[in-house]
């Protein structure tokens, strides 16, 4: 009795010291990444940032959001890409809310905006982590103290796996997940991982394809349990759940969704029915992109119990700007308008700088500033002398590099040195053509700029 009374205290200290040691790395991270944020605030003004005021070179980013300039009679030149202070700060407790209520941890995928004073708003409201897509974002991520990160995506980069398992072993606390789909894929990070003296094993979950002609993924239940075995023989890995993105599933419809989420639920159960989650303190599933994370939740909330707490783990990362185009139309808040409504928060200012002909016009903002990857921008208002109103009769036609091509019906009111007011389409790819976004409240106000790593 007393040999087992000294080796349960011996445990226990040894829990304690592993505890002391992983509460201090992780305060060690947090300090560097509070640090790494503060020097945002401590960068100057120059020519890398484009529409700042040219009477701000020098200034720093601080130093500027200090003076608290107005986006429109504060010398910022067009075009302009403004971010609203208070929509953004609504999306974010909207997206908390929702998670909770469904019982969904939140790690929304930070590729939508690369922006680190972002990452911070989303964990303060309640993320559990943030999502990313390649190596160099998890760098990123990882400067400014991100303390999970969940790689939706394969990596079987032997130089980004060297770098991940010395962040693993230099800070218990960090958490990292990713993808796999393949046995080779497995080899190439088995292999990767050994060859750098991994001390940690990396945590991984099965990717199961959204369908046949989707992307990534593994096609077949019997090759996810092939990748299983693969993961099981390699001691640099952990298999520690299942996922996916159910807005690959070709031709989606609801129906389509939710057949290909019970699948992926599925999956999970008879992995945990096949003991392939022995030992874990927590399980994970996890899907969610911006379109249809209703039906995410609602099918997550069919997972019985299983043999460890399952983390449930939704990646909506859209919501944060919302848009106007292509998730406004597709959000699940229109389908469930009692959930709340997401608030599109981006707005780019350009200038009419031609206007040859009634029924043309053109300003000085092209797909260097905006996003065209789907959906056109949608004039929005108009500004002149200071006083904003409707772009009644204005419509985008198209894109050059640097022109938005504008028609105009008689009963448009446009002249050259007008302010337009564009709304935008797929946030993806509006944040990463500005480095710098000034964060504006209601009355014009600029409050504080978003700095963004693409």
């Amino acid at each position: 009795m007393a040999a087992e009374h000294a080796e349960s205290v011996d445990s226990a200290a040894e829990a304690a010291g592993t505890e002391a040691v992983e509460s201090a790395a992780a305060e060690a991270v947090e300090s560097a990444g509070t640090e790494a944020l503060s020097r945002l605030s401590r960068e100057r003004i120059d020519h890398r940032f484009k529409a700042l005021p040219p009477d701000a070179e020098g200034l720093t980013v601080g130093e500027l959001a200090a003076q608290r300039r107005n986006l429109f009679t504060g010398g910022f030149t067009t075009p302009v890409l403004a971010l609203s202070a208070e929509r953004l700060e609504h999306n974010l407790a909207l997206m908390e809310e929702y998670a909770t209520r469904h019982g969904l941890a939140f790690a929304p995928h930070g590729k939508t905006s690369m922006a680190p004073e972002l990452f911070a708003r989303q964990l303060a409201h309640g993320a559990v982590g943030i999502t990313l897509a390649v190596p160099h974002q998890v760098r990123v991520a990882r400067s400014f103290g991100v303390p999970f990160v969940f790689l939706a995506n394969e990596l079987v980069d032997a130089a980004a796996l060297r770098r991940l398992a010395a962040e693993l072993d230099a800070d218990p606390g960090f958490r990292f997940i990713c993808y796999v789909d393949s046995v080779r894929g497995v080899a190439l990070m088995d292999a990767a991982l050994r060859e750098a003296g991994a001390r940690r094993p990396v945590d991984v979950v099965v990717e199961l394809a959204a369908g046949d002609g989707a992307r990534t993924g593994v096609r077949t239940e019997a090759e996810c349990f092939e990748i299983a075995d693969a993961v099981a023989a390699a001691d640099t890995l952990r298999l520690v759940g299942v996922a996916g993105y159910e807005g690959e599933v070709p031709d989606a419809t609801p129906e389509r969704v939710h057949a290909w989420l019970r699948r992926l639920v599925a999956l999970l159960m008879e992995f945990d029915k096949a003991n392939r989650f022995a030992d874990l303190r927590e399980i994970v599933v996890s899907a969610g992109g911006s379109a249809w994370f209703d039906a995410v939740a609602d099918e997550f909330a069919e997972i019985p119990e299983l043999s460890a707490p399952v983390l449930k783990l939704l990646r909506s990362g859209a919501y944060v700007s919302h848009d106007d185009g292509h998730y406004r139309h597709l959000t699940p808040f229109n389908r469930v308008p009692q959930e709340g409504a997401l608030q599109p928060a981006l707005r780019l200012w350009a200038q009419v700088v031609s206007r040859p002909s009634p029924e043309q016009a053109f300003l000085n903002a092209g797909k260097r500033d905006a996003a065209y990857d789907l959906d056109l921008p949608e004039a929005q208002v108009v500004r002149r002398d200071g006083a904003e109103r409707a772009a009644t009769g204005v419509s985008v036609t198209g894109l050059s590099d640097q022109h938005a091509w504008l028609r105009t019906t008689p009963e448009a009111d446009l002249e050259v040195g007008d302010w337009v007011g564009l709304g935008l389409s797929h946030p993806c790819t509006a944040f990463d053509k500005w480095k710098l976004i000034p964060l504006v409240e209601s009355d014009g106000t600029v409050s504080e700029y978003i700095r963004t790593y693409f």
